[in-house]
C-alpha cells in the first residue's frame, strides 16, 4: 500500500494524460467520422469513393503501424510532430474511419419512408438530417459508438511506444523502479476497467434515453 501511495503522482499524471488523449481522439475521430459517413451516403460519387476508400484502408491499418506511420513520416515532409499530437492525430484517423462506417450503418437502418415524408412536406435535405434522419439514427449509432471508444481507451495506451508518459508508461516506469509488476499492472488494469466501464454506462444511459425519447 506504502509503494502505491508514494507512486500516486506518477500513476495520476499518467491517467490524465490518458484521459486527455482519448478526449481528443473521440472528439476529432467523431467529428471527422460523421463528416465521412454522411459523405459516404450522401455525397457525389468520387466523393463516395474516396471516402470509401479512407474507411476501408484506415480499419485495415494496425493502430500501432498507424501511429508509427505519423510519428516518423511526417518529420520526411518537413512537418515535426511532438510524440502525443503524432499518436492523437493517428488515433483520430482511425477513430473517424470506424465512426463514418457506423454513423453510415445507423442512418442506413432509418426507413426510407421517413425520408420521404419529411420531404414531401417541405423539409430542405438540412432539415431533414437535422429534425427527421440524424435524431432517429441516434438510438443504432450509440451502441457501435461505445465499443467504439471503449477501444480507442485501450488503443490510447499504444502512444506510450513513441515515449508519451501516459497510464501505460507511468505504469512501466514504477514498475521498472519498485520491481513490483504485478501489482502495478493490477492497479493499472482496474484503472482502466474503470475508465471503460463508465463509459458503457454512460453509453447505456444515452441509448435508454433515444430509445424512449
Amino acid at each position: 500500500m506504502e509503494l502505491i501511495l508514494a507512486s500516486l503522482p506518477l500513476i495520476g499524471r499518467g491517467l490524465l494524460v490518458t484521459l486527455g488523449i482519448s478526449v481528443a481522439v473521440l472528439v476529432a475521430g467523431t467529428l471527422l467520422g460523421a463528416g465521412l459517413g454522411l459523405c459516404l451516403l450522401y455525397g457525389t460519387r468520387p466523393a463516395r469513393l474516396a471516402a470509401r476508400i479512407y474507411v476501408d484502408t484506415l480499419r485495415g491499418i494496425p493502430q500501432l503501424v498507424l501511429i508509427f506511420a505519423i510519428f516518423y513520416a511526417f518529420p520526411l515532409l518537413g512537418m515535426r510532430l511532438s510524440p502525443i499530437v503524432a499518436g492523437i492525430v493517428a488515433l483520430s484517423l482511425f477513430c473517424a474511419a470506424h465512426v463514418a462506417e457506423v454513423l453510415r450503418g445507423a442512418v442506413s437502418s432509418i426507413p426510407r419512408g421517413q425520408s420521404d415524408a419529411a420531404q414531401g412536406i417541405g423539409l430542405t435535405f438540412r432539415q431533414r438530417l437535422r429534425f427527421v434522419i440524424l435524431p432517429q439514427a441516434l438510438a443504432p449509432f450509440l451502441p457501435a459508438w461505445t465499443n467504439t471508444a471503449v477501444e480507442i481507451v485501450k488503443s490510447s495506451s499504444l502512444v506510450s511506444l513513441v515515449s508519451v508518459v501516459d497510464l501505460t508508461m507511468a505504469t512501466q516506469q514504477i514498475v521498472g523502479r519498485t520491481r513490483e509488476a504485478l501489482l502495478f499492472y493490477a492497479v493499472a488494469a482496474v484503472l482502466y476497467f474503470i475508465i471503460n466501464f463508465l463509459l458503457s454506462l454512460a453509453g447505456q444511459r444515452l441509448e435508454k434515453r433515444f430509445n424512449h425519447a
